[in-house]
């Protein structure tokens, strides 16, 4: 209200936009710009969310932190980039164990997660596998889930969602991992999304149970936060899934060559 006040504003007018980012960073001491907003506005973010606004008329992708989804748009097909950033950790890096954290992902790995070449047909994969367990995670528990895990939403979903990815690997033998889009075709025409989704989960409580158990027969403390955080949990969910498919046959034998019968993808996914 003084008429002596004044606010010092600096303009920078550079063509080159690595050094504009460059300079938005490195001032930034005062304001609450994170390495997430300053993507928003990235070419490989744009060039993604048009693409996928292009395939799916319905869908809207949310780049901007707080963005309103207009009301004219589905809100089963909005993405968020933050949330597929965290996606994109868990199922392409197998990093589910990194997946709580935005700053690694929009800085240290951005380049790596945000291909040019990203399909808007495996951003809408993820969505529904996400959506899928973010919605068994609740007071319901129709899925079984281990208690421990269920305080640990903000966390153990994206280690579901590297389950998932694993159980596809699994069922073709291969090391490479498997593209969502291909994945969630097989799935929905073979009916096995349920399925697939039950196995997460069991593997994902067997890991966590086992991890448990070891500690306290060497007189350690466990605690899940920690090693929901460690590069343990990724082996314990690997090893609880290749596990499963072991003793599956045995089991269950039809329910073994449903899974790799319909679950069977072309060597090029």
């Amino acid at each position: 209200k003084r008429d002596d006040s004044y606010v010092l504003i600096r303009f920078y007018e550079i063509p080159q936009r690595d050094r504009a980012d460059s300079i938005s960073i490195n001032t930034n001491t005062q304001s609450a710009v994170k390495a997430r907003d300053l993507r928003s506005n990235s070419k490989q973010v744009l060039r993604l969310k048009k693409a996928y606004e292009q395939k799916y008329p319905d869908g809207f992708f949310a780049t901007k932190r707080g963005e309103q989804v207009p009301a004219d748009k589905d809100k089963a097909l909005t993405i968020d980039l933050s949330l597929l950033g965290k996606e994109l950790m868990a199922w392409y890096m197998q990093r589910p164990n990194l997946s709580y954290g935005e700053t690694k992902i929009f800085d240290k790995y951005f380049s790596t997660l945000f291909k040019k070449d990203y399909l808007p047909e495996d951003v809408y994969a993820l969505n529904f596998w996400m959506n899928k367990i973010l919605s068994a995670w609740s007071e319901e528990n129709p899925l079984g889930l281990n208690d421990i895990l269920l305080t640990m939403k903000a966390y153990a979903p994206y280690h579901m969602l590297f389950a998932v990815s694993a159980i596809f690997a699994q069922c073709n033998n291969q090391t490479n991992v498997p593209a969502p889009s291909e994945c969630f075709r097989l799935a929905k025409d073979n009916s096995l999304a349920d399925v697939v989704m039950a196995i997460a989960a069991n593997c994902l409580n067997n890991a966590i149970v086992s991890e448990q158990t070891s500690s306290e027969q060497n007189g350690r403390t466990f605690i899940p936060q920690n090693w929901v955080k460690s590069k343990a949990s990724i082996s314990g969910i690997q090893s609880a899934i290749i596990n499963y498919f072991s003793f599956l046959p045995s089991m269950n034998a039809d329910m073994f060559k449903q899974l790799h019968s319909g679950l069977r993808m072309d060597p090029v996914h």
